[in-house]
């Protein structure tokens, strides 16, 4: 991994998905800007699917990052919730496939663990110690942002270390480690 690029971080979500974008130069990361894409006033699940694949790819079209780092999905009570978050992901991840850009997953627990050394942390404690690594000024409204941006970030702090995230550069390695979803 060279120290010039460009990492995008998503946090999925089906009523609120979370995106940050790194530029990591050297041994210096800057922000170069996180968002929210609202997705609360669809009621079509696939509806907000599509919106999901639509604006990854609008991302990646738009800041050409060379790897994209993305939230797995975490095992809850509630098994539909689970899914549907599953499925947000996959397409956030598909779009990434489409475009070339490999792909690296890492756990919530991870995730905040390499942002603030708590993998218990809070929300507002993962984009408080965001808030000084990467100097945002003020809090997002949503810290699904910061969310996204703490993807990215963790993924930074790797470095070499990719044996940490799960990669895959392309749908014959994807399925290749991943033969139960395949049809």
């Amino acid at each position: 991994m060279g120290s010039d690029r460009i990492i995008l971080g998503i946090d999925p979500g089906t009523n609120i998905m979370g995106y940050g974008l790194i530029h990591h130069q050297g041994n210096k990361i800057r922000l170069i800007t996180m968002g929210i894409l609202k997705l609360g006033k669809y009621k079509d699940h696939g509806l907000k699917l599509k919106k999901i694949f639509e604006r990854t790819l609008a991302l990646i079209e738009e800041y050409k990052p060379d790897e994209l780092s993305i939230e797995a999905p975490f095992f809850g009570k509630n098994i539909q919730s689970m899914l549907k978050l599953g499925r947000a992901q996959g397409v956030a991840m598909a779009a990434a496939l489409y475009k070339d850009v490999p792909i690296f997953e890492y756990s919530p627990k991870k995730i905040k663990q390499s942002i603030t050394g708590n993998g218990n942390a809070s929300k507002e404690q993962v984009a408080g110690m965001l808030a000084n690594i990467v100097e945002f000024g003020k809090e997002p409204e949503f810290l699904d942002a910061t969310d996204g941006l703490a993807a990215a970030v963790c993924h930074y702090f790797q470095g070499n270390r990719i044996s940490a995230g799960t990669s895959y550069t392309g749908w014959k390695a994807f399925l290749k480690d991943n033969p139960d979803r395949q049809a």
